[in-house]
């Protein structure tokens, strides 16, 4: 499951992070640590996303809550627990948060403000 969302979400948000940063004079190393920030974030993004479909309503989310229970799809709620979910997703953000602050460079509270966003949304 991991592997898979690290395909999906944690590459598009790797990718765009890297695109952004690449358009610029960002040094190589500075490059890597948005790649891991990018990627730590898209990944921790889907972590969130189960948790909310077991405990946020249809009405909050936009969506159907339960959704991926009642098809039986696998998800990091139902491989970990909520509790271990809600667990991961905060260590994925803090490899976000580490990430961008061994990027060195100097302007990333943008970067910084968009991982606690992810970490506390509630849709």
């Amino acid at each position: 499951l991991e592997a898979m969302h690290r395909q999906k979400t944690g590459a598009l948000l790797k990718a765009s992070v890297t695109m952004g940063a690449a358009t610029g004079s960002v040094p190589a190393q500075a490059l890597e640590q948005l790649g891991r920030y990018g990627a730590a974030l898209g990944l921790a993004f889907q972590v969130v996303d189960d948790v909310l479909d077991v405990t946020a309503d249809s009405a909050t989310l936009g969506k159907t809550a339960g959704k991926d229970a009642a098809a039986d799809k696998p998800t990091f709620v139902s491989l970990m627990g909520l509790t271990q979910a809600q667990a991961y997703a905060e260590r994925l953000l803090d490899q976000a948060h580490a990430a961008l602050d061994e990027s060195r460079l100097d302007d990333t509270a943008i970067l910084h403000a968009l991982a606690d966003w992810v970490g506390r949304r509630a849709y």
